[in-house]
C-alpha cells in the first residue's frame, strides 16, 4: 500500500484559501447577476460564449464543454433561455442530427446589457487587489491547473 503524500503546512494553507475562493466566488458572481440582470452566472456564461461564437451559434455539445456543464444541465438552461426568447435551438445544418444553440437578438442585447455590471464585479473582487505581476501569475497558475484537470 502506497503511503499518503500529505500536504505541507504551506500547501494546506494555500489549498484551503484556493478552495474557499472556488466555493465563494461563484456565489458572489451569481448574486450580482441575479440582482442586476435576473440571470444566473451559468446562464450569463453560456450566453457570453454564444455572443462570441461565429453566427452567435454553437453545437450544444461544444457549448456544454465551453461552459463546463453537463449536456443535461445545459439543455435545461437552454430551455429556460428559450422561454425568455434569448436563445433558440436549431438542427445542425451539416448533419441534421445535433442541435445548435443560437443567441437571438434579444439574447444578445441581454448579455451585452449584463456585461458591464458583471465586469465591474469581477474587477472589484478579483483584479483590483492584484498587481499586474499577480494577474500574470494567476493566469499561469490557472492554465497549469486547467491542463491537469481537463486531461
Amino acid at each position: 500500500m502506497e503511503e499518503t503524500r500529505w500536504l505541507t503546512e504551506e500547501q494546506q494553507r494555500a489549498w484551503r484559501r484556493f478552495a474557499a475562493v472556488m466555493m465563494q466566488l461563484p456565489g458572489t458572481l451569481d448574486a450580482q447577476l441575479q440582482q442586476d440582470a435576473h440571470l444566473t452566472h451559468f446562464g450569463y456564461w453560456v450566453m457570453a460564449m454564444l455572443s462570441e461564437a461565429p453566427g452567435r451559434a454553437l453545437r450544444m455539445s461544444e457549448l456544454a464543454a465551453l461552459a463546463n456543464g453537463s449536456q443535461s444541465r445545459l439543455s435545461h438552461l437552454v430551455g429556460r433561455l428559450e422561454e425568455q426568447g434569448w436563445v433558440r435551438r436549431e438542427r445542425t445544418p451539416q448533419d441534421g442530427r445535433g442541435y445548435l444553440a443560437v443567441l437571438t437578438d434579444d439574447g444578445y442585447r441581454k448579455v451585452v446589457g449584463a456585461a458591464p455590471g458583471h465586469v465591474d464585479k469581477v474587477r472589484s473582487v478579483v483584479f483590483d487587489a492584484l498587481t499586474p505581476e499577480q494577474v500574470a501569475q494567476l493566469d499561469e497558475i490557472s492554465a497549469i491547473i486547467l491542463a491537469r484537470v481537463t486531461r
